[in-house]
Protein backbone atom coordinates (compact mmCIF):
# COMPACT_ATOMS: atom_id res chain seq x y z
CA UNK A 1 0.00 0.00 0.00
CA UNK A 2 3.11 2.07 -0.07
CA UNK A 3 3.87 4.18 -3.31
CA UNK A 4 5.89 2.70 -5.67
CA UNK A 5 9.75 4.16 -6.07
CA UNK A 6 9.79 6.08 -8.82
CA UNK A 7 13.46 3.41 -9.97
CA UNK A 8 10.71 0.30 -9.90
CA UNK A 9 8.01 2.42 -12.23
CA UNK A 10 10.56 3.11 -15.03
CA UNK A 11 11.86 -0.62 -14.75
CA UNK A 12 8.62 -1.63 -14.92
CA UNK A 13 7.84 0.49 -17.74
CA UNK A 14 10.49 0.21 -19.68
CA UNK A 15 10.06 -3.68 -19.74
CA UNK A 16 5.99 -3.53 -20.92
CA UNK A 17 7.25 -1.05 -23.65
CA UNK A 18 10.15 -3.02 -24.56
CA UNK A 19 7.76 -6.31 -24.90
CA UNK A 20 5.55 -4.25 -26.75
CA UNK A 21 8.17 -2.90 -29.92
CA UNK A 22 9.18 -6.76 -29.27
CA UNK A 23 6.02 -8.41 -30.18
CA UNK A 24 5.32 -5.80 -32.64
CA UNK A 25 8.60 -6.98 -34.31
CA UNK A 26 7.59 -10.21 -34.32
CA UNK A 27 4.27 -9.23 -35.98
CA UNK A 28 6.55 -7.24 -38.83
CA UNK A 29 8.65 -10.24 -39.41
CA UNK A 30 5.27 -12.70 -39.78
CA UNK A 31 6.59 -14.67 -37.05
CA UNK A 32 3.98 -16.56 -34.55
CA UNK A 33 4.89 -16.90 -30.88
CA UNK A 34 5.16 -20.99 -31.40
CA UNK A 35 7.20 -20.71 -34.18
CA UNK A 36 10.51 -18.23 -32.33
CA UNK A 37 13.39 -19.29 -32.62
CA UNK A 38 16.47 -18.61 -31.32
CA UNK A 39 18.06 -17.25 -34.25
CA UNK A 40 15.13 -14.65 -34.62
CA UNK A 41 15.78 -13.42 -30.57
CA UNK A 42 19.83 -13.09 -31.62
CA UNK A 43 18.96 -11.23 -34.53
CA UNK A 44 16.42 -9.31 -32.50
CA UNK A 45 18.76 -7.95 -29.88
CA UNK A 46 21.74 -7.23 -31.98
CA UNK A 47 19.71 -4.90 -34.30
CA UNK A 48 18.73 -2.97 -31.40
CA UNK A 49 19.49 -1.00 -28.39
CA UNK A 50 20.81 -3.06 -25.70
CA UNK A 51 17.94 -2.01 -23.54
CA UNK A 52 16.32 -4.88 -25.81
CA UNK A 53 17.53 -7.09 -22.93
CA UNK A 54 14.93 -6.25 -21.04
CA UNK A 55 12.85 -8.21 -23.13
CA UNK A 56 14.39 -11.25 -21.30
CA UNK A 57 11.51 -11.26 -18.24
CA UNK A 58 9.07 -11.18 -21.18
CA UNK A 59 10.82 -13.72 -22.93
CA UNK A 60 10.62 -16.47 -19.06
CA UNK A 61 6.72 -15.53 -18.99
CA UNK A 62 6.32 -16.31 -22.40
CA UNK A 63 8.34 -19.63 -21.38
CA UNK A 64 6.80 -20.70 -17.98
CA UNK A 65 3.32 -19.98 -20.04
CA UNK A 66 4.32 -22.62 -22.18
CA UNK A 67 3.71 -20.05 -25.62
CA UNK A 68 7.19 -20.75 -26.78
CA UNK A 69 10.70 -23.17 -26.43
CA UNK A 70 11.74 -23.79 -23.62
CA UNK A 71 15.23 -23.69 -24.91
CA UNK A 72 15.15 -19.96 -26.18
CA UNK A 73 16.90 -17.98 -24.48
CA UNK A 74 17.86 -14.17 -24.46
CA UNK A 75 20.85 -11.97 -22.88
CA UNK A 76 19.39 -10.64 -19.72
CA UNK A 77 20.05 -6.78 -18.79
CA UNK A 78 22.92 -6.03 -16.64
CA UNK A 79 22.91 -4.07 -13.51
CA UNK A 80 25.31 -0.96 -14.04
CA UNK A 81 24.26 -0.15 -17.27
CA UNK A 82 21.96 2.90 -17.18
CA UNK A 83 23.42 5.84 -18.53
CA UNK A 84 25.41 8.38 -16.48
CA UNK A 85 26.38 11.83 -17.03
CA UNK A 86 30.33 11.72 -17.82
CA UNK A 87 32.30 13.71 -15.74
CA UNK A 88 32.72 17.26 -18.75
CA UNK A 89 28.64 16.94 -18.34
CA UNK A 90 28.68 17.37 -14.57
CA UNK A 91 30.99 20.12 -14.49
CA UNK A 92 28.74 21.79 -17.23
CA UNK A 93 25.53 21.20 -15.53
CA UNK A 94 27.22 22.21 -12.20
CA UNK A 95 28.53 25.27 -13.46
CA UNK A 96 24.80 26.30 -15.13
CA UNK A 97 23.05 25.72 -11.91
CA UNK A 98 25.29 27.42 -9.40
CA UNK A 99 26.81 30.47 -11.93
CA UNK A 100 25.69 31.11 -15.13
CA UNK A 101 22.35 29.99 -14.93
CA UNK A 102 19.16 32.67 -13.72
CA UNK A 103 17.01 29.43 -12.23
CA UNK A 104 15.18 29.54 -8.86
CA UNK A 105 16.83 29.34 -5.65
CA UNK A 106 14.92 25.99 -5.03
CA UNK A 107 15.60 24.65 -8.59
CA UNK A 108 19.45 25.53 -7.77
CA UNK A 109 19.50 23.98 -4.34
CA UNK A 110 17.73 20.56 -5.49
CA UNK A 111 20.69 20.53 -8.71
CA UNK A 112 23.36 20.71 -6.13
CA UNK A 113 21.90 17.97 -3.92
CA UNK A 114 22.09 15.25 -7.03
CA UNK A 115 24.85 16.95 -9.43
CA UNK A 116 27.70 17.34 -5.52
CA UNK A 117 26.01 14.72 -3.22
CA UNK A 118 24.25 12.03 -5.82
CA UNK A 119 21.27 12.32 -3.75
CA UNK A 120 17.79 10.84 -5.28
CA UNK A 121 15.02 13.08 -5.88
CA UNK A 122 12.57 11.00 -3.93
CA UNK A 123 14.84 11.54 -0.91
CA UNK A 124 15.41 15.71 -1.66
CA UNK A 125 11.85 16.72 -1.94
CA UNK A 126 11.70 15.41 1.94
CA UNK A 127 14.60 17.60 3.34
CA UNK A 128 13.41 19.74 6.38
CA UNK A 129 14.80 22.13 7.85
CA UNK A 130 15.83 20.28 10.70
CA UNK A 131 18.64 18.73 8.52
CA UNK A 132 19.57 22.24 7.26
CA UNK A 133 21.23 24.77 8.81
CA UNK A 134 22.02 28.45 8.13
CA UNK A 135 24.11 30.69 9.72
CA UNK A 136 25.98 33.93 8.62
CA UNK A 137 29.13 31.93 8.95
CA UNK A 138 28.30 28.26 7.76
CA UNK A 139 25.57 26.65 6.05
CA UNK A 140 25.49 22.82 6.58
CA UNK A 141 23.23 19.71 5.52
CA UNK A 142 22.66 16.69 6.68
CA UNK A 143 22.23 13.79 4.40
CA UNK A 144 23.97 11.02 6.87
CA UNK A 145 25.38 10.49 9.91
CA UNK A 146 26.96 13.65 9.67
CA UNK A 147 26.63 17.52 8.81
CA UNK A 148 28.38 18.79 5.38
CA UNK A 149 29.69 22.11 5.56
CA UNK A 150 28.61 23.81 1.83
CA UNK A 151 31.57 26.42 0.38
CA UNK A 152 30.81 29.68 -1.88
CA UNK A 153 28.52 28.95 -4.57
CA UNK A 154 27.32 26.07 -3.53
CA UNK A 155 25.62 27.47 0.46
CA UNK A 156 23.69 30.72 -2.15
CA UNK A 157 20.67 28.67 -2.87
CA UNK A 158 20.20 27.86 0.67
CA UNK A 159 20.59 31.00 2.03
CA UNK A 160 17.57 32.38 -0.11
CA UNK A 161 15.20 29.69 0.36
CA UNK A 162 16.30 29.85 4.44
CA UNK A 163 14.89 33.97 3.49
CA UNK A 164 12.14 33.38 1.39
CA UNK A 165 11.08 29.67 1.48
CA UNK A 166 8.00 30.61 -0.90
CA UNK A 167 4.41 29.80 0.37
CA UNK A 168 5.00 31.15 3.77
CA UNK A 169 3.16 34.13 3.97
CA UNK A 170 0.02 32.07 3.10
CA UNK A 171 -2.08 29.69 5.31
CA UNK A 172 -1.36 26.61 3.02
CA UNK A 173 2.23 26.50 5.21
CA UNK A 174 2.17 27.79 8.28
CA UNK A 175 5.77 26.68 9.61
CA UNK A 176 6.15 24.30 7.44
CA UNK A 177 9.44 22.07 8.24
CA UNK A 178 9.64 21.29 4.35
CA UNK A 179 11.99 22.38 2.03
CA UNK A 180 11.17 22.19 -1.02
CA UNK A 181 7.33 23.06 -0.60
CA UNK A 182 4.52 22.43 -2.60
CA UNK A 183 1.95 24.91 -2.91
CA UNK A 184 -0.48 22.07 -1.16
CA UNK A 185 -1.36 22.70 1.82
CA UNK A 186 1.54 21.06 4.23
CA UNK A 187 2.87 18.80 1.49
CA UNK A 188 6.55 18.93 -0.07
CA UNK A 189 7.34 19.33 -3.73
CA UNK A 190 6.22 15.64 -5.92
CA UNK A 191 9.28 14.01 -6.97
CA UNK A 192 7.81 14.14 -10.47
CA UNK A 193 7.54 17.58 -10.37
CA UNK A 194 10.68 18.59 -9.55
CA UNK A 195 12.10 16.13 -11.64
CA UNK A 196 10.61 17.56 -14.62
CA UNK A 197 11.87 20.72 -13.54
CA UNK A 198 15.11 19.65 -14.14
CA UNK A 199 15.30 17.88 -17.07
CA UNK A 200 15.76 20.74 -18.91
CA UNK A 201 19.06 20.79 -17.77
CA UNK A 202 20.19 17.54 -16.76
CA UNK A 203 18.66 14.25 -16.02
CA UNK A 204 18.66 13.21 -12.55
CA UNK A 205 18.72 9.61 -12.79
CA UNK A 206 22.27 10.20 -15.06
CA UNK A 207 23.62 12.80 -12.93
CA UNK A 208 23.60 11.11 -9.79
CA UNK A 209 25.05 7.61 -11.35
CA UNK A 210 27.83 9.96 -12.82
CA UNK A 211 28.29 11.56 -9.06
CA UNK A 212 28.53 8.17 -7.30
CA UNK A 213 30.74 6.70 -10.24
CA UNK A 214 33.08 9.59 -9.26
CA UNK A 215 32.58 9.90 -5.35
CA UNK A 216 33.66 6.10 -5.48
CA UNK A 217 36.96 6.67 -7.18
CA UNK A 218 38.53 8.36 -4.36
CA UNK A 219 36.48 8.16 -1.18
CA UNK A 220 36.17 4.42 0.59
CA UNK A 221 32.97 2.90 0.63
CA UNK A 222 31.54 3.39 3.70
CA UNK A 223 32.18 6.91 4.07
CA UNK A 224 30.72 7.52 1.03
CA UNK A 225 27.90 5.59 2.75
CA UNK A 226 27.98 7.11 6.39
CA UNK A 227 28.42 11.10 5.00
CA UNK A 228 25.44 10.56 1.81
CA UNK A 229 22.71 8.31 3.56
CA UNK A 230 23.61 5.67 1.50
CA UNK A 231 23.21 1.87 2.51
CA UNK A 232 26.65 0.60 1.57
CA UNK A 233 26.07 -2.02 -0.75
CA UNK A 234 24.38 0.43 -2.53
CA UNK A 235 27.58 2.59 -3.40
CA UNK A 236 29.67 -0.39 -3.23
CA UNK A 237 27.91 -1.09 -6.84
CA UNK A 238 29.07 2.44 -8.31
CA UNK A 239 32.64 1.86 -6.87
CA UNK A 240 35.78 1.63 -9.65
CA UNK A 241 39.20 1.43 -9.32
CA UNK A 242 41.07 4.56 -7.86
CA UNK A 243 41.86 7.25 -10.07
CA UNK A 244 42.14 10.75 -10.26
CA UNK A 245 38.52 11.18 -11.17
CA UNK A 246 37.45 12.36 -8.10
CA UNK A 247 40.44 14.81 -7.30
CA UNK A 248 39.39 16.63 -11.07
CA UNK A 249 35.37 17.04 -9.80
CA UNK A 250 36.22 18.42 -6.45
CA UNK A 251 39.28 21.02 -8.71
CA UNK A 252 36.09 21.10 -11.41
CA UNK A 253 33.89 22.96 -8.29
CA UNK A 254 36.63 25.10 -7.12
CA UNK A 255 36.91 26.64 -10.62
CA UNK A 256 32.88 27.20 -10.90
CA UNK A 257 33.33 28.88 -7.42
CA UNK A 258 35.60 31.04 -9.04
CA UNK A 259 33.26 31.86 -12.00
CA UNK A 260 35.50 30.04 -14.35
CA UNK A 261 34.74 29.00 -17.82
CA UNK A 262 34.02 25.37 -18.15
CA UNK A 263 36.91 23.65 -19.80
Amino acid sequence: MTPVPYGTFLSAKQSTTVAIDFLNWLTTHGIQMPGLQQAHLDQWQTEGPTTRQTAHGFLNWAITSQLVDPTLTMTPHRRGTSPRLNFTDQHRALHRVTVSGDLPARDRAAAILVLVFGQQIKDVVKLTWQDVMVTDELVTLVLGADPIALPAPLNEPWRALAAAPGHDATAAHPNSPWVFRSSLPGQHLSAGHLRHRLSTHFSARAARLGTLHELTKHAPVAIIADTLGYAPATIAHHATAPSAGYAQYVAAIRATQKGEPTP
